[in-house]
């Protein structure tokens, strides 16, 4: 593909914009009648506190049945294989428009982000109880955000975003799988890709409240930067490795596949086993960790399992979750490992910010925290 090709496909059309916006539209009203857990979020400045209705993963299940219906239709009779057609192609007017997709989620997150940046403005210009926090700089306040939690018609607009995130990265994969299928394509590296990302985001939504007490959740303002992280680096470059298996066939050995099978299988044990225990810990603080009572430091930081590992435990979970997804690609190309490598760095940036916060917010009994945890993400590493 040259440049003026590549330019060209760039440029949103109307399907693209229609596909975007009636996707934001079914996860907004779906997700709002939907059937779901209730769960309390973060304690807001004004005292009060936001809930949040869990029904991702009802939510994602039925707009894949809708789109991809057919398919298993199809497969039940064959006398209906239109339907199974009909169902594939929903998919793959994903994976065909997929640099429209991207270029109209990125114009939707700049105009998104602008918005915010104004309504957070007017609201700190009239002295909102929710404390906008305005630096003055109107880069820096888009980048990073004004408003800790803003909402739109009775939607948190954060943990919105991260749920489009999730499912679009699904969705894509699912159009990639089609495509796939479609071109006679379909290996064992395909077939493993997919089967972890479908389990790591099924997972997620499967424990979508613990997504309640993140780092992202109660701590990072909404600007461009979270937004962006969101809508559209999570689908369109978590996805990056099917991509590229689907121009590139990777014949792997068994003894490849046991391996990869095995840092999958680590990785999700870290990630979800710590992201439990902190969860369970802030909701009861005296539940048994690992069987035993909970070590905790000041009263306030627990030091028992996972976190009596390492400080950022969770963190090495999902690195390893990440080199998982990329192993399937083989060693011939860093493309694939672009994702892992670029977790990488975000995360001890993260983690860094983390302890600076942790720091000023605990003092002394961070100090003592990090005397009996010394490490900070991989033990005796780092």
């Amino acid at each position: 593909m040259d440049l003026n090709s590549l330019l060209h496909s760039l440029i949103p059309s109307f399907t693209s914009v229609g596909l975007l916006l009636s996707y934001f539209g079914y996860l907004a009203i779906f997700g709002s009648v939907l059937p779901g857990k209730i769960v309390p979020g973060a304690t807001l400045s004004d005292g009060t506190r936001l809930h949040y209705r869990c029904n991702g993963l009802l939510s994602l299940t039925l707009l894949v049945l809708l789109l991809g219906g057919g398919v298993a239709v199809g497969f039940v009779s064959p006398t209906v294989c239109n339907l199974c057609c009909c169902g594939i192609m929903h998919f793959l007017v994903i994976v065909d428009r997929g640099l429209e997709l991207l270029s109209a989620t990125f114009i939707f997150c700049f105009v998104v982000t602008l918005l915010l940046c104004v309504a957070g403005s007017i609201s700190h210009d009239k002295g909102s109880s929710l404390k906008p926090h305005v630096s003055g700089n109107w880069i820096h306040d888009w980048w990073f955000g004004i408003q800790l939690n803003p909402q739109f018609m009775g939607i948190d607009l954060k943990f919105f975003f991260v749920r489009a995130g999730m499912l679009g990265w699904l969705l894509i994969n699912l159009s990639i799988l089609a495509k796939s299928l479609q071109d006679s394509n379909l290996n064992r590296s395909m077939v493993l890709y997919q089967l972890y990302c479908t389990f790591y985001i099924l997972d997620y939504f499967f424990y979508e409240e613990y997504m309640t007490s993140t780092w992202d959740i109660i701590a990072e303002r909404l600007g461009f930067m979270l937004v962006f992280g969101d809508l559209l680096w999570i689908p369109f470059t978590f996805s990056i490795q099917g991509w590229w298996l689907l121009r590139n066939k990777v014949d792997l050995t068994t003894a490849a596949v046991v391996a990869n099978c095995i840092v999958f299988l680590m990785g999700y044990r870290i990630f979800r086993g710590a992201n439990r225990q902190k969860h369970v810990f802030k909701k009861n603080p005296k539940a048994p960790i690992w069987g035993k009572p909970p070590k905790v430091i000041g009263g306030k930081l627990l030091a028992s399992g996972y976190w009596g590992i390492a400080r950022h435990c969770n963190y090495l979970g999902d690195l390893l979750l990440a080199l998982s997804f990329s192993l399937p690609c083989g060693i011939s190309s860093p493309i694939p490992y672009f994702y892992p490598t670029y977790l990488l760095i975000l995360l001890i940036w993260r983690e860094r910010r983390d302890e600076a916060r942790c720091a000023e917010k605990y003092k002394d009994i961070w100090a003592e925290y990090c005397k009996i945890v010394p490490w900070r993400i991989l033990p005796y590493v780092y």
